[in-house]
Order: structure tokens, then C-alpha cells, then sequence
């Protein structure tokens, strides 16, 4: 069993015969992506998909290129406002290599914007490492389905029958009354797990399917 990020729980499932879908955090039923600016940017608060637009010649990042939060939802939403990659400043974006690298390197003037997990950005503004008067949220994409755990088909016939069921309500009973599974989902910022099922991922699945990222 593993917790993969929408992308690459779908890339999992696809190469591992009868993998199930189990449970998500109950932030990813409704999860975002962010873009930040640089305060020298000068890019305006985005209202309207199509004025992304106005990210076109600048120096844009994304997170890791399997990332959905970081790369693959960006992008999507990116081309439906008309901006191919070569439209950024020196004819291609950069690639992070994770949330918090985006942010730091946005809030350090090395790039004019970028793309990343909303949670993320939150967590290091909690901390102190990203300073709001340096980096701002400019646009919050539409929401989607994002990290799930997912386990191999075969948990009953390895183990025992039912589970697969036991093991999924080890997780719904997740609550914040026990100190330690408090802890738990504090480290996930969740409040709960609940359930998540394949057909959750079919946009997640579609979008790389159009840009040949899967086949």
C-alpha cells in the first residue's frame, strides 16, 4: 500500500494488475493548485483563466515534473487560457523539483511565478520560511481529486478475507479525540480519512492521456 499523488497513483494502478483505491484525505476531494507571484513581478490578482495570460514571457516555474498539484493541473489549466511552454520567459518553464523549492525560489526573485500544492504554501507560511510581503497567491485553480492511498487487489487472498475492509476502516476511524492519531493526521493536514474510489481519478487519468504523458 502507498500514498500517491493523484498522477502517480493513476500510473501505479495502470501498471499494477487489480490495485484499489482506498481512502484520501478529506482535503483532496477538493484539492487546488496555486500560482504565486514575486512582489517585483508586478502580476495582477487573476480572476479569469484566460488572463493567465499575462504569465506569458515570464519566468515561470513549476514543482516536479510527475507532480499533479505542481505540474500536470498547472499546465492543463495553463493551456486552456493559450499558453504553450515555449511562451515563458527564455522559451520554457523551470522545473523545482518540489512545492517548497517553488516557493523559496519565487520568494528569492528567481523566478517572476509558479505552481504548487496550496497546503504547501500554507505550512511555509505557518513556519516563517516564505515572507507574504515577498510572494502572493495571484490564482487558485478549480478544484479536483489528489493524493489517495492506494494497495495492491490481492490483500485478502495475501492475508486474510475482509481485509482489505479492515484495513480501510483502520483509516475512516482516524479522529482527532486520540492524542496520537491526532498527531497522524496533523502530519497529513487532515482533520479525517474518508472514502475515495477509482472513479475519482478519471480526469486525473484523461488529462495526461491528452498531453501523451501515458499512454
Amino acid at each position: 500500500m502507498v500514498w500517491f499523488g493523484g498522477l502517480t497513483g493513476v500510473q501505479a494502478r495502470l501498471q499494477t494488475k487489480g490495485a484499489k483505491v482506498l481512502v484520501q484525505r478529506d482535503i483532496d476531494e477538493k484539492f487546488h493548485t496555486i500560482f504565486i507571484a514575486n512582489k517585483n513581478s508586478n502580476l495582477p490578482n487573476i480572476n479569469n483563466i484566460n488572463n493567465l495570460k499575462l504569465l506569458k514571457y515570464k519566468r515561470f516555474t513549476f514543482g516536479s515534473e510527475s507532480s499533479t498539484s505542481g505540474r500536470l493541473m498547472p499546465k492543463y489549466y495553463l493551456n486552456k487560457a493559450g499558453i504553450n511552454l515555449k511562451d515563458f520567459k527564455g522559451g520554457s518553464p523551470g522545473f523545482s523539483g518540489s512545492h517548497d523549492a517553488t516557493a523559496i525560489l519565487i520568494q528569492s526573485g528567481s523566478y517572476d511565478a509558479g505552481s504548487l500544492n496550496e497546503q504547501v504554501l500554507k505550512s511555509n507560511l505557518e513556519r516563517g520560511r516564505i515572507n507574504p510581503s515577498k510572494v502572493y497567491v495571484i490564482w487558485k485553480t478549480p478544484s479536483y481529486y489528489d493524493y489517495h492511498w492506494l494497495a495492491q487487489g490481492n490483500l485478502d487472498k495475501k492475508f486474510r478475507k475482509g481485509f482489505k475492509e479492515e484495513l480501510t476502516n483502520v483509516f475512516l476511524r482516524f479522529n482527532d479525540k486520540s492524542t496520537r492519531q491526532k498527531k497522524i493526521l496533523e502530519l497529513f493536514s487532515a482533520k479525517n480519512f474518508i472514502i475515495s474510489k477509482k472513479k475519482n481519478y478519471n480526469k486525473i487519468e484523461k488529462i495526461p492521456r491528452q498531453i501523451r504523458k501515458i499512454k
